[in-house]
């Protein structure tokens, strides 16, 4: 089976020897993997890390709760790495109002800018949206059709809401938080979504799986649990899940063929 993690944060602070994690994913069947960017030099970091490992991928952009100091000039910093071959998208990128600090404002502003940019560059989007569904559903529907694609990452809103982001073009990421007991509404998500929308993240070193629930830090090495989750909720088998998000992942970002 060919596993993909479409969704990690990948750094020497939170793992150690990088060295030496890579190791274990590629030994766990994670034969891919897409580092995000949150800011510039974790952006900047993805494209070393993707020069140096093969298999490794990444985007640049910049979170929705990481714009301090941000700018239209940082902005063509990323524009510079985001014309990297193994640059496969602009993010995570979107709006995040959980802190009661938001400053929605600059979030609308720097998201709908890189909405933009990945627009002119061809390139797809990977889309964080935490305690916002209403307004991401809003921008969301002023940009669509997505040309170059739209990946909601790590999806947390409902099933309802899912529909809506469907008729848009968007795909759908699910990660360590979907196997949990108490993940209703993931598990309904899951279950109404076409599995050819459906791709498999970790968002690690944050939100481990069931099986690791409590540690710290979860890694890629936690997709073949995700995937097989994912099969278990729609009655497939995991080769038969694995081998479709391995194909939407492709499809999405087209760079990963690279």
């Amino acid at each position: 089976m060919r596993y993909i993690d479409v969704h990690c944060h990948i750094n020497q602070e939170d793992y150690g020897s990088v060295d030496k994690l890579i190791e274990n994913i590629k030994a766990a069947g994670v034969e891919k993997i897409i580092s995000a960017g949150f800011d510039l030099p974790s952006s900047e970091y993805g494209k070393e890390l993707s020069e140096k490992y093969e298999g490794v991928y990444f985007t640049a952009g910049f979170h929705p709760t990481e714009l301090k100091g941000y700018s239209e000039h940082l902005l063509e910093r990323i524009e510079e790495l985001a014309l990297n071959k193994k640059c496969v998208a602009i993010g995570e990128i979107g709006l995040d109002y959980h802190y009661p600090d938001t400053n929605k404002e600059l979030q609308y502003k720097a998201f709908r800018a890189q909405l933009e940019l990945a627009d002119r560059l061809k390139l797809p989007v990977q889309i964080h949206s935490r305690d916002c569904a209403e307004d991401m559903l809003g921008i969301l529907k002023e940009y669509a059709p997505f040309k170059y694609g739209a990946l909601l990452h790590c999806y947390s809103h409902s099933t309802e809401l899912s529909k809506e982001f469907e008729k848009l073009g968007i795909y759908f990421s699910f990660g360590g938080t979907s196997t949990w007991s108490g993940s209703k509404k993931a598990k309904r998500t899951i279950s109404a979504l076409p599995l050819n929308i459906i791709l498999t993240e970790t968002d690690s070193p944050y939100l481990p799986p069931k099986s690791k629930y409590g540690t710290f830090p979860n890694t890629p090495e936690s997709i073949p649990e995700i995937a097989q989750n994912i099969a278990e909720i729609k009655g497939k088998t995991c080769e038969e899940v694995t081998s479709q998000v391995w194909s939407n992942a492709h499809t999405l970002f087209t760079k990963l063929n690279n």
